[in-house]
């Protein structure tokens, strides 16, 4: 038997706990995964709620995987298609599930122990789901969530907590609702942003190098390529494109001239990062928004690439009620977030050469994402 992190919204969560509990489900782009770690009968998961990070539950999984779009996790277009029949071990209130911040997980869990409350050192281990977590670990969570679910403890939602049980949600249609975020004043962090620049401009060296080892062309903006080539050498001189090969109005193309990095196989884009580094965060995120709103029936993977203390800052813009009608689906629906951590791990695949660019998929993370 082994263990898997089963990530849920507070949304999603709510959904489960009214549902038969009996169906988990992931994004389609998990399948390889899945397949690969052959997750099956007598596996579990242990069930973590993104947003105000605590455990809920634990799943016993009942089946193999399969495929089916019937919804029931969201209410249409559910996104969570690659499904398990799961046996409910536990399953708890939002308002008794338990903090991973509680002393008796903080100090004894082999990714927290020995950290400080407010490090994030150890945020990589919910990024995606599902995914293999230490045994160890799981069986001390399930034995906490076991008591727990006995003596039924409250936990009680600090004020911040609060604010993110209560998204804000707009109708975009007759039968769709997208949650969006207002936040009520811009914070400015306190950063320097010159050692930040140096540290965007590593990120985009690592995308292009990754890139390359896909076999894939690389586009830079001119304001960035000196910078980035100083630290990546491409092996041929083809590999970063002096001309974009995309037949599009000059509205998009001066658009997609400024975006950080983008992948590009023959004619057309196959991925495009955006770094963000600067204390605004959104300047990137409205490139993507431009594009998407000068191109909304293109079908490329775009990304916003940020240092994980940022994520819920990119998190936060992305759902802003200006980004939920850019063609068909909001910008939280086509726009993932990926960690400066996670380029940089991905970069230290050895088989990269052997892959193709969906091995991004298992580093990205979406907005309300289970």
């Amino acid at each position: 038997m082994r263990y898997y992190i089963d990530l849920f919204s507070p949304e999603t969560a709510k959904a489960f706990a009214d549902s038969s509990q009996d169906v988990t489900g992931f994004r389609i782009s998990r399948k390889t995964y899945v397949e690969n770690q052959k997750i099956g009968l007598g596996d579990r998961f242990i069930c973590y709620v993104t947003r105000i990070q605590r455990f809920i539950g634990v799943l016993e999984i009942q089946s193999d995987p399969y495929i089916d779009n019937i919804p029931i996790l969201t209410a249409e277009n559910d996104p969570f298609v690659l499904r398990f029949k799961v046996k409910t071990l536990v399953w708890l209130p939002l308002e008794k599930s338990i903090p991973i911040h509680i002393d008796e997980l903080w100090n004894n869990l082999s990714f927290t122990k020995g950290l400080a409350k407010d490090n994030l050192r150890w945020i990589f281990m919910v990024r995606g789901s599902p995914k293999l977590w230490p045994q160890k670990d799981c069986e001390l969570i399930e034995k906490a969530l076991l008591e727990q679910s006995k003596i039924q403890k409250d936990y009680s939602f600090s004020e911040e907590e609060s604010s993110k049980l209560k998204p804000q949600k707009i109708r975009v249609s007759d039968k769709k609702e997208i949650i969006v975020s207002v936040p009520e004043e811009e914070v400015t962090e306190e950063i320097e942003i010159k050692e930040e620049d140096r540290k965007a401009i590593a990120i985009q060296a690592k995308l292009a190098e990754i890139g390359e080892k896909l076999g894939l062309k690389i586009w830079l903006p001119n304001s960035d390529r000196v910078k980035v080539l100083s630290i990546w050498k491409p092996k041929n001189e083809d590999i970063l494109l002096n001309e974009l090969p995309l037949v599009f109005d000059d509205t998009t193309l001066k658009t997609i001239r400024n975006i950080d990095v983008l992948w590009i196989k023959g004619r057309s884009i196959v991925r495009a990062f955006e770094v963000e580094h600067t204390t605004s965060i959104y300047s990137g995120i409205l490139r993507m928004a431009d594009l998407l709103a000068l191109q909304p029936m293109l079908n490329i993977k775009i990304h916003i690439v940020a240092p994980s203390e940022r994520k819920e800052a990119v998190f936060r813009q992305i759902t802003r009620p200006v980004f939920s009608l850019i063609g068909e689906n909001s910008l939280s629906e086509v726009c993932s977030y990926i960690s400066y951590d996670s380029i940089i791990e991905l970069a230290q695949e050895e088989r990269l050469e052997f892959m193709n660019d969906t091995i991004v998929d298992e580093y990205s993370e979406f907005f309300g994402e289970q």
